[in-house]
């Protein structure tokens, strides 16, 4: 009984073994995943917006959907401000020409070139046009004091407000409005950005970029005219005109300034004092009533 016992349980064992390298010998391997496409760098992408119309922004709105997840539904970047910069309000040509530079690889952006590559030239004018059309938000200016170097005594931003407002006549400086408007709101002729409401790190981050001077576009009259201003910059200067800028706006918030002016006309007027309140007014002429408050010349002797 042992014996057969034992050989029973071999040979189970035994079919055991065999189904499972029968099963290893008839397992198909996977096949191979299908290959990324991937797509090279256009570097006719600039050349193509010569070629192009005004956009559409009904258009673009279409399109800008991809855009929405880091740049938010209106192009404010409230979800995540300090990682993706404001391009609400922003010019149509400004917009097309920066996808275009990412689309050539002429402005790197590992972010930036995997939405830009599928775009066509009118795309870009497009999406330009739909964001030209939506109002850019604005952030706060730092107004603490300085409280050391050339501009001790001053708040933050009142350094940059200078910078923007005048700019540095003995160091070759010109007031940054000269371009870019009192508000900020840009050129659209000659493609000058909307930089009023912009994220303060993403303005400083460009003017460090200009202040270097180094470009990998292929054609930098534009870029040149920025690192002409910015040379001479000090990181203080830099970052304060950034902070001014970021509180830079046309406007008040109308939502904000709605609900300020409910809040006014809710409170209750202030009590006048009894001695302040108004005198009813009478017939008399003014002359007539200080003639009237002044006591009555006393008769000449023998008068009667």
């Amino acid at each position: 009984m042992r014996h057969a016992r034992a050989i029973g349980i071999a040979a189970l064992v035994a079919l055991a073994v065999g189904a499972v390298a029968f099963a290893q010998s008839t397992v198909q391997p996977l096949p191979d995943a299908p290959a990324v496409e991937t797509r090279e760098l256009d570097d006719t992408a600039v050349a193509e917006l010569a070629r192009t119309t005004h956009g559409d922004p009904q258009k673009g709105a279409q399109l800008a959907g991809a855009c929405a997840a880091c740049h938010g539904l209106d192009g404010n970047a409230d979800i995540d401000p300090s990682l993706y910069p404001r391009i609400a309000g922003q010019s149509e040509r400004y917009m097309a020409r920066q996808l275009a530079l990412f689309k050539s690889g002429e402005r790197l952006s590992p972010l930036m070139q995997p939405f830009a590559l599928p775009l066509s030239a009118q795309d870009m004018r497009d999406l330009g046009a739909h964001y030209a059309q939506q109002t850019s938000g604005a952030g706060i200016a730092d107004d603490a004091l300085v409280e050391a170097g050339p501009y001790k005594g001053m708040k933050f931003f009142e350094v940059g407000q200078t910078l923007f407002r005048s700019g540095d006549i003995e160091r070759g400086i010109p007031a940054c409005m000269a371009c870019h408007g009192p508000a900020g709101s840009g050129n659209p002729g000659p493609a000058y950005p909307h930089v009023g409401g912009q994220q303060a790190w993403y303005s400083a981050g460009r003017l460090y970029t200009y202040r270097e001077g180094q470009s990998s576009e292929a054609d930098t009259h534009l870029f040149d005219v920025m690192a002409a201003v910015a040379r001479s910059l000090t990181d203080e200067e830099i970052e304060a005109v950034s902070s001014y800028m970021q509180g830079l706006h046309a406007r008040p918030d109308p939502t904000l300034l709605a609900a300020i002016e409910a809040q006014a006309a809710s409170m209750p007027a202030p009590a006048v004092p009894a001695e302040e309140q108004a005198v009813p007014a009478t017939d008399a002429t003014a002359d007539e009533a200080l003639d009237a408050a002044e006591p009555a010349p006393a008769p000449a002797p023998g008068t009667p």
